[in-house]
C-alpha cells in the first residue's frame, strides 16, 4: 500500500498556456512536493472563493453539495488523489453516513473544493508525487533555460519543421503536458518569425 502525503493550497493562477484554466498548486506541510494541476475556471472560482471564504449571493454548486450532505448527515472525512493515468489526476472523496464509509470517484477540482467547504484533508499517494511533482531541490537546480534546452535536445525539437512540432504541440494538449506544450508553440512562432 502506496504512502500518503497531506497537501494544502498553496495558489491558483492563469496557467497561461490554456486560454482559461488555471494551475493550482498543491504542496505537502514539509514544503518538499509541489504539485501542479491544470483545473477549469469554473473549479478556480470555487475553490478560490473557499479559500477566501467569501458567501456567495446564491449556492455554489459544491456549496449546493455541502448543504445536501450536512442535511442527510453525511460528512466528508478526507479526499485522496489515488492515481495518475494517461495525463489525468484521479482523486476521490470518502465520506461517512452514520458507520457506513463510502468512498465517491471526483475529479481533482471537485475534490479539493468540496475539501475546502468540510475542512478536512487532502492526501496524495506517493508515488503520483515521486512522477508529477517538483521538488524544492527540482526548482533551484532547474532554470526555464535548462528546461527549454533539455526539451529541445531530446525531443530533436530544434530539428523538426513547423509542421511537424505542430503536431507535437497538439499531442503535448491532448496529454495535458501544457509546460511542454508551451515550449513547443514558442519554438514554432520562433521558426514562424524567422520565416522557416
Amino acid at each position: 500500500m502506496s504512502k500518503r502525503i497531506e497537501l494544502h493550497i498553496s495558489d491558483i493562477s492563469p496557467s497561461g498556456t490554456t486560454s482559461g484554466a488555471y494551475q493550482m498548486v498543491l504542496v505537502d506541510i514539509e514544503g518538499i512536493w509541489r504539485l501542479p494541476i491544470i483545473i477549469g475556471g469554473t473549479e478556480a472560482q470555487a475553490i478560490a472563493i473557499a479559500m477566501e471564504r467569501i458567501e456567495p449571493l446564491r449556492p455554489l454548486t459544491h456549496d449546493l453539495f455541502k448543504t445536501l450532505a450536512t442535511s442527510f448527515g453525511i460528512e466528508v472525512m478526507e479526499v485522496e488523489i489515488y492515481n495518475f493515468k494517461e495525463g489525468v489526476f484521479h482523486a476521490k472523496i470518502i465520506a461517512l453516513q452514520d458507520s457506513r464509509q463510502v468512498e465517491i470517484d471526483s475529479r481533482t477540482s471537485d475534490a479539493v473544493a468540496i475539501a475546502l467547504r468540510f475542512d478536512c484533508p487532502i492526501f496524495c499517494k506517493e508515488f503520483i508525487l515521486r512522477e508529477n511533482a517538483i521538488t524544492h531541490q527540482d526548482e533551484k537546480a532547474l532554470s526555464m533555460q535548462d528546461v527549454e534546452r533539455d526539451l529541445f535536445t531530446e525531443d530533436g525539437a530544434d530539428e523538426l519543421s513547423v509542421t511537424e512540432l505542430e503536431e507535437a504541440l497538439n499531442n503535448a494538449l491532448e496529454e495535458e503536458d501544457y509546460e511542454k506544450a508551451s515550449q513547443l508553440r514558442d519554438q514554432i512562432n520562433k521558426l514562424k518569425d524567422q520565416g522557416k
